[in-house]
């Protein structure tokens, strides 16, 4: 009998080697950077003052009082004692990155970032303002902190018993939960688009004019370029965002290659807002956390990249006629 060839990744596990990374572990890498970043944000002298607390109590605004009372709880307890809470906040994150990043340490850190992300989502974000009325994907929406456990859940180290799944994000979850999870991510984006925030004739425009301030001149200069065009467009400029988020979100169900298509489009999106209505996050300001959700979308799109599946053994004529289908 002839033996089966064997994956090379799954060989190597078992015989201790060193294996390369496949697709969902250089998105485990990419979490991990990530979350480094974070922790050396944190560790800006600005975060180590009271205003750092005072920051965080400005996301209570607009929210109801079961958000808002926690929120503006914490910012109590971080203003009263900014350089012990804040120094533990940037071990916690530096600490989870190179958890991430050190596989023996996986799963334990990829399950610690998802109870940590959701008290900072709620505790430090006020729930993103999803319910302040003021939420905009182009400021960050639904709020960055949440993507990361969401595309913790996405890219945990576990398969799913019907197989392999033809994207990253199925292996966990099966793909109906999978795509079920892209919906609703990408088409609560496209809602939150227009908004009442976003769809004001000046709404985008004082968005993206305002983060100028403190930035490179280069980077202020596309600040002040975009807000003109959209100077007095706000509606119908957030309605075409909202189109295309919405079509993101349904290409997902489209054959691999239209899935691809729409895979590499949320990319794409995804990069655009960082750049333009995030300015890379404004970690060049001096005062970010993190770098906002530009390139946490972008990793959680990759996540649902339709994977070529292997061709099974067998003989020659039925693998031929596999691999053309």
């Amino acid at each position: 009998m002839t033996a089966q060839p064997v994956a090379a990744p799954a060989a190597a596990a078992r015989s201790g080697a060193w294996a390369p990374p496949d697709a969902r572990r250089w998105l485990q890498l990419g979490l991990a950077v990530l979350w480094v970043l974070d922790g050396v944000l944190q560790y800006q002298s600005f975060m180590f003052t009271k205003a750092f607390g005072q920051m965080l109590a400005g996301s209570s605004g607009g929210n109801p009082a079961f958000v808002a009372d926690p929120v503006r709880w914490a910012a109590a307890i971080i203003a009263h004692s900014p350089v012990t809470t804040n120094a533990a906040f940037a071990t916690i994150q530096l600490a989870l990155g190179l958890g991430i990043a050190w596989r023996p340490a996986v799963r334990v850190a990829l399950a610690a970032s998802v109870a940590w992300a959701v008290a900072v989502w709620w505790l430090g974000e006020g729930l993103g303002g999803v319910l302040s009325g003021s939420a905009s994907p182009v400021t960050g929406a639904p709020g960055a902190v949440i993507l990361y456990a969401l595309l913790a859940v996405l890219i945990w180290p576990a398969s799913s018993p019907a197989g392999p799944g033809p994207f990253v994000a199925a292996r966990p979850l099966g793909v109906a939960a999978a795509r079920s999870m892209w919906v609703v991510l990408w088409g609560s984006l496209a809602y939150f688009s227009v908004t009442a925030a976003s769809r004001t004739a000046q709404g985008l425009h004082d968005m993206i004019a305002g983060l100028a301030g403190g930035e490179p001149g280069w980077l202020a200069a596309v600040d002040r370029g975009v807000a003109g065009v959209l100077a007095r467009h706000g509606l119908p400029a957030s309605i075409a965002l909202a189109v295309i988020l919405a079509a993101i979100a349904a290409g997902i169900f489209l054959p691999a290659r239209g899935a691809r298509v729409a895979v590499a489009l949320a990319v794409a999106v995804a990069l655009v807002i960082w750049v333009v209505g995030q300015d890379l996050g404004e970690v060049l300001a001096g005062n970010a956390t993190d770098v906002n959700s530009g390139p946490l979308l972008a990793l959680i799109a990759l996540a649902y990249w339709p994977l070529r599946r292997p061709v099974p053994a067998g003989p020659p004529g039925r693998a031929a006629e596999e691999a053309a289908s």
